[in-house]
Formats: C-alpha cells, sequence, structure tokens
C-alpha cells in the first residue's frame, strides 16, 4: 500500500470517510465480540454498578447495566464498565486501548440513529484507526509526560466513530474533531484506581458529543490539533508525520486478566519454575516503568499494574487470565507479599514494548507478543475468552455480529 502522508486533521478525517478493507474489519469485529464480554463482566466490578445507577435519564440507547440512556450517557457508561477489568484490547503503536473508546460511541448513536450493526462496526473500526493515528502524531513524549492515549487520542477516535454514524459532511467533520480537541483529557495518575477506566467512558462521551453538536450546528476552531494554541502544542504533542494507513488488524487481545504491559513478561515465564526461585529479574522497556511497575499493591486493581505481584501469582499456580483472582485478598495474602520481595524489575533499552526478557535465578526466559495471531487462531481464543467470562451468551453474541443484527446484540449486552 502506498502511505500517504496528510496534515493530522485531514488524515482523521479521510478515515471518517474511507471504507475499511475486509481484513481489517475481520479483525474489528473480533474485537466487539471481545468488547461486549469484557463490558458484561465489567458491569459487576466493584462499585461502578453503583456510580451508573446515579444516572438515570432514560433514553433510546443501551446501557451495559440493564438500564438504558441518552446517547452520551449510555456512551460515557459503557466506555467506563467495559475497561473496569482493564481486560479489552490494546494497540501497541500507540499505548492506548482503541475498543473502549470508539465501540461505545458507536453503539450508542447507531442506536439511536436505527443503521445496521455493519455500519456500528465500520464505524467502530475507522474511529479505532483514527485513534491509533492520532496517538501515533502525538507521540511518545504525550504518554511519558503523563496523558492517558485511551483517554485523549479515544477521543478523538470517538468522535470519528460518531460522526461516521451520523453521516457528517467534511465541514461538519472538522468542527467535531475541532470541538473535540478543547475537550479530550486523561492522565495516567489513574491507573490502579476507578479513575482510568472512566477515562475511556469520558472518551466515548466527547466523541458522541463533539459529532452532535457539530451536526447541530456548532463550529470550532478549523484546526484543533495541529493549529495554533490546538491539542498537540498544549499537550506535549511531538507532531510525527504519520501515514494512512489500516493499523487495527495488529491490534493486541488480552489473555491475562491485568495490563497489557504484563502480558510478555507472564507468556515468557509460563514454564519457569518460579515457585522457589531465589532470584527474578525482569527486564522490561523503560516505557512501562510508569505503568505497571507497582511495587507493593494492596488492592485487586493495583495488582493489575504490578510485575512483582502478577509474577507472584504464577507461581503459587494463580490464573493470570481469570479475572476473578485479582482481588484486594489477593494483593495482601502474606506468602504472595513475601515472594514479591524476590523480584527485581529493571528499565531495559535493549527491548522492546511488546517483549520481556526474565532471568530466574540465572535462565534466560523471553517473549515478544509483537507478531499478531493469525485470523482463525485470534478467533478460537478471542472466543474462548468470551465464554470464560460470559458464559453460552458469547455464542449469541458472535451470531448477532454475523448476523448483522444490531437490536439482537444490544439485547443480549444486558440480558
Amino acid at each position: 500500500m502506498t502511505q500517504e502522508r496528510l496534515d493530522i486533521t485531514a488524515l482523521l478525517l479521510r478515515y471518517a470517510h474511507t471504507e475499511p478493507p475486509e481484513k481489517v474489519r475481520a479483525v474489528m469485529q473480533l474485537s466487539v465480540l471481545d468488547w461486549a464480554a469484557c463490558g458484561i463482566a465489567g458491569q459487576r466490578e466493584g462499585d461502578f454498578a453503583d456510580w451508573a445507577a446515579t444516572m438515570t435519564s432514560g433514553g433510546p440507547a443501551t446501557r451495559l447495566d440493564g438500564r438504558t440512556g441518552t446517547v452520551a450517557e449510555a456512551a460515557l457508561i459503557n466506555g467506563t464498565l467495559s475497561h473496569a477489568l482493564d481486560y479489552d484490547d490494546t494497540h501497541f503503536a500507540h499505548i492506548g486501548h482503541p475498543s473502549v473508546a470508539v465501540v461505545p460511541a458507536a453503539l450508542a448513536v447507531a442506536e439511536a440513529e436505527g443503521v445496521t450493526l455493519r455500519d456500528m462496526v465500520d464505524a467502530a473500526l475507522v474511529g479505532a484507526e483514527a485513534s491509533v493515528a492520532a496517538g501515533l502524531w502525538l507521540g511518545r513524549a504525550h504518554y511519558q509526560i503523563g496523558f492517558h492515549q485511551t483517554a485523549t487520542a479515544g477521543a478523538f477516535g470517538a468522535t470519528v466513530a460518531a460522526g461516521r454514524v451520523l453521516r457528517l459532511d467534511p465541514d461538519q467533520s472538522r468542527y467535531a474533531l475541532g470541538l473535540c480537541s478543547t475537550m479530550a483529557s486523561g492522565l495516567k495518575s489513574q491507573f490502579g484506581t476507578m479513575g482510568k477506566p472512566l477515562n475511556a467512558g469520558l472518551a466515548a462521551r466527547t466523541g458522541v458529543e463533539a459529532a452532535m453538536w457539530a451536526q447541530a450546528g456548532m463550529t470550532s476552531t478549523r484546526d484543533g490539533l495541529a493549529g495554533p494554541l490546538g491539542f498537540g502544542e498544549t499537550h506535549h504533542g511531538a507532531g510525527e508525520d504519520v501515514p494512512f494507513d489500516w493499523r487495527m488488524d495488529a491490534v493486541s487481545h488480552k489473555f491475562h486478566a491485568c495490563c497489557h504491559g504484563l502480558h510478555a513478561t507472564l507468556e515468557a515465564v509460563r514454564n519457569a519454575p518460579l515457585r522457589d526461585a531465589r532470584q527474578v529479574t525482569v527486564h522490561t522497556h523503560p516505557r512501562w516503568m510508569t505503568v505497571c511497575n507497582q511495587v507493593a499493591p494492596d488492592t485487586g486493581l493495583g495488582a493489575k499494574f504490578s510485575y512483582a505481584h502478577v509474577l507472584a501469582m504464577a507461581a503459587f499456580g494463580l490464573d493470570t487470565g481469570d479475572i476473578s483472582a485479582f482481588t484486594d485478598s489477593c494483593a495482601q495474602d502474606p506468602s504472595l507479599v513475601a515472594w514479591r520481595g524476590r523480584v527485581q524489575v529493571v528499565p531495559d533499552d535493549s527491548v522492546t514494548e511488546m517483549q520481556a526478557r526474565i532471568v530466574v535465578d540465572g535462565t534466560t526466559y523471553t517473549h515478544d507478543l509483537d507478531s499478531p495471531l493469525p485470523i482463525e487462531a485470534r478467533r478460537q481464543r478471542i472466543h474462548e475468552k468470551a465464554r470464560a467470562l460470559v458464559g453460552a451468551r458469547a455464542d449469541e453474541i458472535a451470531q448477532a455480529i454475523e448476523d448483522d443484527d444490531l437490536a439482537r446484540f444490544a439485547q443480549l449486552l444486558t440480558s
């Protein structure tokens, strides 16, 4: 494919108005199934149900907590609840979770507009592509300084997704992105708290509101991203040169119920003799040191961002793919707490963000997440994960997606 380079706003607009290729759409359909399973399971997590219950407006859009709401409210709640378990997909091109921002935005608007599920999937797909492109344009410095790409780049993706369903014209789309630029926000300081999933919900709601307001005639700066005092300049964006391309076929789906930065490490030590190890040294990319290296977590949420604790869980035979394993009592278990003192985590520029090198008492174990699974293997593992999360309903959801049945899909999110 010829990689055409456009300014960032023009690039995002091109995604908004381009028909996606079937190969990438097939992966997005799997991401929609994965999102649905994570969301259904996530609505039972902690105190999120109590939070969602404070919003009772009613409306045309399905909410994962079993209620209906306005389009913006449903996007906020569904984005938050689907990220509550931190078990949803990740794209490492920019280190963000695309589906939890764009699928709730596309779904809420799709229900209100009465479009097909295929239209919704396409909208989510171009939104996901736009979020990755926006994240690449912002660059690693944006993430490293403390912004959460799921929330910031994700809001631009959600705007593109919602605008696609609403069939915004190019001027309206440009204004929607401009409105998004003055609303998008989200900080990594929320990691390990309920504020992290909220970042995804806020991104979804921002996208919906920006698109709907632009449709209603609200205008904005015509270049809210790269223009003077725009989002990039004011949010530590590097303004990287990004080609138009399709990238969602390289999205990474989670098969461990913790931060994706820990997955290469867990895969590397699957056959390592951890229990009796005296010293375990994790060599990881420096960027992960501020993301998932909580040394002494005392909550289940915090444990999902801790090399030491997930390795302790693996050493004691606890299944890190089981969402119910990440509890406060697990994080405080005296045996695990004592064992995690054997772990040392060191930043290492010689490994990529997708790799890990683990030394267990002098023996080295490695893994690289950078090779996407073939589509059939990916489909099998996602279906297995979905069944583990929601039981037989997973097969019904997959069938609704295959049948292009939006009403049935929405019904299964709450039945």
